[in-house]
């Protein structure tokens, strides 16, 4: 007898705790639809983490880092759906971490995503942020190839956004490659190619004359020449 109320007691309690966790599931659904309406980032975020705790999605997970990223908030993103590589990744879940690892200044980790992202959908913009990145960490083969596809498959429309100067703006993303194939140009040999990274930054702002980081890369470039001038004329 005792053993059969304690079964019953169990049964009883597990049917109470499924019910809670429909009520929970329900209200948190409800807060979810709420301030989704109100467009609270910040609630989304916390009704999103509930509803996980309480039947755990990859979907929901992959869209809660996404949240966290674009509220800037990386390292939470990456919390939620790690840093390793894996073949089942969604699109969503490896361009959340490759966009994080690159905003914590991670440029070889955030590489090895952007490389799975530019072979499942190759484009010109993931080509120039990796190429970009590659620059940074001394990978200018790599660097060269994936600026050689951008420029053959850009196209004139392409615009590409940048934050360097106090106002942000958009250039011709055509600009864009040429002025990163000039920093490359560069760095493959900061004597020899140095007239040659000049005249790369000449032919972006041939094509938009106000394009802030060209201007400012070629004079640092003219500088550099003027300093190796004075340096060979000491010399002899």
């Amino acid at each position: 007898m005792k053993q059969i109320t304690i079964a019953f007691a169990m049964l009883l309690s597990v049917g109470v705790f499924a019910q809670t966790n429909s009520e929970l599931k329900t209200h948190y659904e409800a807060y979810y639809k709420q301030m989704k309406k109100q467009g609270d980032v910040q609630g989304i975020i916390n009704a999103m983490t509930h509803l996980n705790v309480l039947e755990p999605s990859i979907a929901r997970q992959d869209t809660l880092a996404y949240l966290y990223l674009s509220e800037g908030k990386y390292m939470q993103a990456l919390n939620t759906i790690g840093v390793e590589k894996n073949a089942t990744d969604s699109d969503m879940n490896v361009e959340v971490k490759a966009l994080a690892l690159k905003n914590l200044n991670q440029p070889k980790l955030a590489l090895e995503h952007f490389e799975v992202l530019f072979k499942r959908d190759p484009n010109v913009y993931l080509a120039y942020e990796m190429a970009d990145m590659k620059i940074q960490v001394n990978d200018l083969a790599g660097a060269k190839s994936n600026i050689d596809y951008a420029l053959t498959n850009v196209k004139d429309d392409m615009k590409r956004a940048f934050y360097e100067s106090q106002q942000p703006y958009e250039t011709s993303m055509k600009a864009a490659l040429l002025c990163l194939k000039g920093l490359l140009t560069f760095s493959e040999n900061k004597t020899a190619n140095i007239d040659a990274a000049i005249k790369l930054m000449n032919d972006a702002l041939a094509i938009d004359p106000n394009f802030n980081l060209a201007k400012v890369s070629r004079q640092a470039l003219e500088n550099q020449k003027a300093q190796q001038a004075a340096a060979a004329a000491n010399k002899n």
